[in-house]
């Protein structure tokens, strides 16, 4: 039989007064505050109703109670003060409800410990446990709703509603993507910590799009399962979303939580294109930032309208699209019937280019607007944004030149900003081949224009381009020459410009087991095509960086004899990476085999010597440990 603690003090202290240890009154006191400190230790104090959780006791409290909710909460925290007074009314309502459910709070601050282990990346947070299984509280934030929603959870007959996200496979993939008008399907891994983390927010998301007119079904699939189905949509990664529309794929760019993947799917519903009933309605729909596409039809049957729907609903995120079937409309453009427009904002408009541009849809297919979509999506002389970008982004293989000077719309600047775009314009009309844009240099000072050596300018016009993944600056003009930006771009267009190479000094010395590669010395090393080249690309304050340092230092020395195999490192914070070699965390490393150069590999394998070894000895194209390929 188990004593209660408290007797065993009673008897404990007994003993020691009857053995003599304990001689006088003042030791027996002593012996009585002792038990009143660790009584008071073990009491779980309470304030207004809600228990005060610790580290120390968080689990004793936790283990005592089949139902309990928790908030975990900084002192500092707005929202948090706000929750207090309707936390402890709801704690005093939850003490004599039919299912009694304590309410208790946790400084996450200081209590870090607990506050880890739930998971804790925000406050308030709050977590419920039901027999010994911790959800996240979702419910409303007053008194009543908080008393409501516990009150129905801790109900020993409360059942959890079914799942509302739906479990596809490769039996019921068609059938569910075609089932409404626009679906989302998530692939994951059962082991991915992010797709943990996003199922409660995808959850919640599906609860409340399946209430959307239409519904709007969310799914899931296990990528590690369905191996066929993650391969035949490109998934390389947990969790890739994908968004559906009529059957048709399309890559998800929404947020990660329940707000934005509702917001996200909302916008994205109905159709892009929406029928402009009048002509004032053509007119209005005219965007004033990027090209406006509008089809012009004379019934709702024909079968281009929804070819163009079907790129409209594509492109949504990037332009505007309408259609009309008003015959007025087709005499405003004077244009017949099957004929999309593209309309530039009024701003961009120059004597160069017409204000809009034609596509005759008789003998086009869908692939053929989209691509009209595509090619007509920038002006002659447009402005690079944050935003814009993106448009530029997708002529990667093009050449862009920007201009830098103070582009300001504002009524009292507008003029000064259209003085210089037309004066580029006038360059830009002889030049088919190269994308031009004007950008507000107090944007892009400290990122762009110091890239290309221009945030020391001084002049208040400056010109730099992007060609092949490379930069060239025009040297500063006093004023502005139509005729030196014109040599500047026929040296650019022949190849007789230097670029402008982010680098840090090249070495003196570079006999190392590993090769120190910068931006000035990356083609001359990594792109030499009689070498086999791994390299590290890593940031000087990467712990993993560091780590790993001795092992690729061990791997350099076993293969230093190889003259074929050579073994780089490069400071990427410090030094131009070129676009084929992407990088996106430290450390990454990347094979460039001799034979193929311009297709860099990523190296995927065990970071150790023996991993390294394995991988060079089945990769290298010329030789390995000082023997030729063909003779292995």
């Amino acid at each position: 039989m188990r004593i209660p603690e408290t007797l065993y003090w009673v008897l404990f202290a007994c003993l020691l007064l009857s053995s003599g240890l304990v001689s006088t009154e003042d030791d027996a006191d002593e012996i009585d505050d002792n038990f009143d400190d660790k009584a008071e230790d073990d009491e779980v104090r309470e304030e207004e109703g809600v228990l005060v959780l610790t580290d120390d006791n968080f689990d004793k409290v936790v283990d005592a109670n089949d139902v309990i909710l928790v908030e975990l909460y900084a002192p500092w925290c707005g929202h948090c003060k706000s929750l207090a007074p309707e936390y402890a009314k709801a704690a005093v309502q939850l003490k004599s409800s039919e299912f009694p459910v304590p309410l208790a709070k946790l400084d996450a601050t200081v209590n870090q410990e607990i506050a880890t282990r739930l998971g804790v990346t925000g406050y308030p947070t709050l977590k419920f446990k039901k027999d010994g299984e911790w959800t996240e509280y979702d419910g409303p934030r007053d008194a009543a709703g908080i008393v409501q929603w516990v009150s129905e959870k801790a109900d020993p007959n409360y059942k959890p509603p079914p799942e509302s996200v739906v479990t596809v496979t490769k039996d019921n993939f068609e059938e569910f993507i075609n089932s409404q008008e626009l679906v989302l399907v998530e692939f994951y891994a059962p082991w991915c910590g992010h797709c943990k983390r996003l199922a409660p927010e995808y959850e919640k998301a599906a609860q409340r799009l399946i209430l959307h007119e239409p519904p709007i079904p969310l799914g899931k699939v296990d990528a590690t399962v369905e191996t066929e189905l993650a391969q035949q949509f490109g998934v390389t990664g947990y969790p890739t979303m994908k968004m559906f529309r009529n059957g048709r794929a399309a890559d998800y760019n929404g947020g990660r939580d329940a707000f934005g993947i509702v917001d996200y799917m909302h916008k994205n519903s109905g159709e892009a294109a929406k029928l402009q009933p009048t002509l004032a309605d053509v007119k209005k729909l005219i965007s004033k930032e990027v090209v406006t596409y509008i089809g012009f039809f004379d019934n709702l049957e024909d079968e281009k309208l929804r070819a163009y729907m079907n790129v409209a609903n594509d492109k949504r995120e990037d332009f505007t699209f309408g259609y009309t079937l008003l015959p007025e409309a087709r005499d405003l453009y004077k244009v017949n019937p099957g004929s999309i427009v593209a309309i530039n904002p009024e701003k961009f408009n120059t004597k160069y280019e017409p204000k809009y541009q034609v596509l005759k849809l008789a003998d086009k297919s869908e692939e053929d607007i989209a691509e009209f979509v595509k090619d007509k999506s920038l002006p002659l002389v447009g402005e690079y944004t944050s935003d814009s970008s993106k448009f530029y982004d997708r002529y990667k293989g093009d050449t862009l030149c920007l201009a830098f000077y103070t582009v300001d719309w504002s009524f009292d600047h507008r003029d000064a900003t259209q003085l210089w775009r037309k004066k580029v314009a006038a360059v830009a009309k002889d030049y088919k081949d190269i994308k031009f844009a004007i950008a507000n240099e107090e944007t892009f000072m400290d990122s762009m224009m110091k890239d290309l050596g221009l945030d020391e300018s001084g002049e208040e016009f400056n010109v730099g381009c992007y060609k092949s993944d490379k930069k060239y600056r025009m040297e500063p003009m006093d004023e502005f020459e139509d005729d030196e930006i014109r040599g500047f771009l026929k040296k650019l267009k022949k190849g007789k410009l230097a670029p402008q190479v982010k680098s840090q000094s090249v070495p003196k010395k570079n006999n190392g087991p590993v090769k120190i590669v910068v931006g000035k010395t990356f083609d001359e090393i990594v792109m030499d095509k009689t070498k086999d080249v791994l390299i590290e690309f890593y940031a000087p304050w990467c712990g993993h960086c560091k780590s790993l340092e001795p092992i690729y230092k061990d791997l350099g020395k076993s293969l230093k004899k190889d003259k074929n195999i050579v073994i780089a490192k490069m400071d990427a914070t410090a030094n131009d990476v070129p676009d084929s070699f992407q990088v996106q965390g430290f450390p990454t490393i990347y094979f460039a085999p001799s034979n193929n150069k311009e297709n860099p590999v990523k190296y995927e394998g065990d970071r150790t010597v023996e991993g390294f070894t394995n991988y060079l000895k089945e990769k290298a194209t010329v030789s390995f440990g000082g023997s030729k390929k063909d003779e292995l």
